[in-house]
């Protein structure tokens, strides 16, 4: 079954998230994105109904920016479908990785459980973990 990643958030955060994505690791995926809220006409409701028929056919996964956000929530409406993969907190350590072994993963559950597990630890207070790290080697 053809795997299909979306990247969907207020403003532009998600197709700067794919150019930065795609200059890391180069284009070997198509991403789409969706770009909320840029014009006052833009339809939420519609432009995901549009993607779910779009790609029905295949292994969804979706990448919002803010879980309990409009953009997220009304992803959420279609939890049910099968197939379908729903992550909030969009960030690049996390898409790096996720991208890197997406069309390769036997199960894609599980791929999205082990890559937030270990892109949690790329978010740093890099002033609190030099200090720790100088404290550790006076040791």
């Amino acid at each position: 079954m053809e795997r299909k990643l979306v990247l969907a958030s207020h403003g532009k955060l998600a197709s700067g998230i794919r150019s930065s994505l795609e200059l890391i690791c180069g284009n070997q995926l198509t991403i789409e994105t969706l770009d909320c809220y840029l014009t006052e006409s833009f339809d939420l409701e519609k432009e995901v109904k549009a993607i779910m028929n779009t790609y029905r056919e295949c292994e969804l996964v979706v990448v919002t920016d803010l879980f309990g956000g409009s953009v997220n929530n009304e992803f959420l409406t279609q939890i049910d479908r099968p197939n379908f993969y729903l992550v909030a907190g969009m960030n690049l350590p996390f898409l790096v990785e996720l991208s890197m072994q997406f069309q390769q993963a036997e199960s894609l559950p599980k791929l999205i459980e082990t890559t937030l597990e270990s892109s949690k630890q790329t978010i740093q207070f890099c002033n609190q973990s030099i200090t720790n790290q100088m404290d550790e080697e006076e040791f």
